[in-house]
């Protein structure tokens, strides 16, 4: 596995706040002359976002779940191969919006793939890469659900059962990879949430 120092992700349940909190703790690396790339998943290349529109659509209601996890990894592998591997090895820092983990816990968790099958294509998609620090913002089902504004997409449709089940796979792999992953407590105030992630950021980045 391949491992880079500037190379973090952030992960969670819809609506956590993973993209408000990734936009504080990038404004915060500017004022220390910090600009790292940040890449979403699935998408961050004309391929993946090619991808995304139909992983999401929620007029695919009927996608099979082997259609769904064959799917996100092509999607990563486009985006490992054509952006992030070469900005890894120039030197550049790398935040992710979802990675991996995700897939894991929504497709492995979440539909009940098996779960060395979907590690398996885990580590084809991404070439080994591995995040060096992951960032979950933990929240419950209720709470996603209850943030959920306008039209859901096919995943935000999954209802109670199926995010009680993402949730606990994020879990179970933050007990496994208590190194790499952090838990963070995403139902308290913004404020509060981006200062534990930019004290863990800073150790790591300054």
């Amino acid at each position: 596995m391949n491992s880079f120092v500037k190379f973090i992700s952030f992960e969670g349940l819809d609506n956590c706040g993973k993209t408000t909190q990734i936009k504080r703790l990038i404004q915060q690396l500017h004022t220390h002359n910090i600009h790292p790339h940040v890449v979403r998943e699935p998408g961050g290349t004309p391929i993946s976002e090619a991808v995304r529109t139909i992983l999401l659509n929620p007029r695919f209601a009927e996608m099979h779940a082997h259609t769904e996890i064959l799917l996100y990894s092509a999607a990563r592998a486009q985006l490992v191969q054509e952006k992030l591997l070469p900005q890894l090895e120039a030197g550049e820092y790398l935040i992710a919006d979802r990675f991996f983990d995700s897939t894991t816990a929504y497709q492995g968790y979440g539909r009940g793939i098996d779960l060395e099958v979907v590690k398996t294509l885990n580590r084809f998609a991404t070439n080994g890469l591995v995040p060096y620090k992951t960032f979950f913002i933990d929240i419950t089902p209720e709470t996603a659900m209850a943030r959920q504004t306008g039209e859901r997409d096919r995943l935000e449709g999954g209802g109670m059962a199926f995010y009680s089940r993402v949730r606990e796979g994020f879990l179970r792999i933050a007990r496994e990879e208590p190194q790499r992953f952090v838990i963070v407590d995403g139902e308290r105030p913004v404020e509060a949430i981006a200062r534990e992630i930019w004290e863990w950021v800073a150790k790591i980045w300054l």
